[in-house]
């Protein structure tokens, strides 16, 4: 899982992804050719986010909601966190009830369960080099029927 590469894919996010079934964007990819890359590398969900232009707005969506095994993911790139969500996010988490909520934005790594939705969220962080983090972040993990396990992060100091 990855988020906010605002157009650049570090060398390293290949070799971290290499054995996954699946990426999963969460937004602000940055331009075709990075979905593109990405797309060609693995199978690619990706939502696009405020900085995605009408090009990725047109192949991408701005929320995704899936089944992967027995969980129901949502993804969406503004979405806040637990006790802080985005407007409209909270009421979109009621009605859909997923068990994973994925969002970016934020370029902070975030892993917390919110304990009123019943819900699991996660922001990988930002996998690109734009903006004020100073780690590249992403996520690994796995899904098996309704177990979510193995979180693994791969955190590359920025240039």
């Amino acid at each position: 899982m990855i988020s906010d590469t605002h157009g650049f894919l570090h060398p390293k996010l290949f070799e971290f992804l290499k054995d996954v079934d699946e990426i999963w964007h969460a937004g602000d990819i940055g331009d075709l050719s990075t979905l593109d890359k990405l797309s060609n590398f693995k199978p690619l969900k990706a939502v696009y986010g405020n900085i995605d232009n009408y090009s990725l707005r047109n192949e991408c969506k701005e929320f995704l909601l899936f089944n992967c095994e027995d969980v129901k993911v949502f993804i969406t790139h503004i979405g806040g966190y637990p006790k802080r969500y985005a407007p409209g996010i909270k009421k979109l988490l009621m009605n859909h009830k997923p068990k994973l909520f994925i969002s970016g934005h934020s370029h902070i790594l975030k892993v917390m369960n919110d304990k009123d939705l019943n819900l699991l969220h996660m922001n990988p962080g930002a996998a690109g080099k734009s903006g004020l983090h100073q780690q590249i972040t992403m996520l690994r993990f796995t899904i098996d029927k309704k177990e979510i396990k193995d979180l693994e992060i791969l955190e590359i100091k920025r240039n």
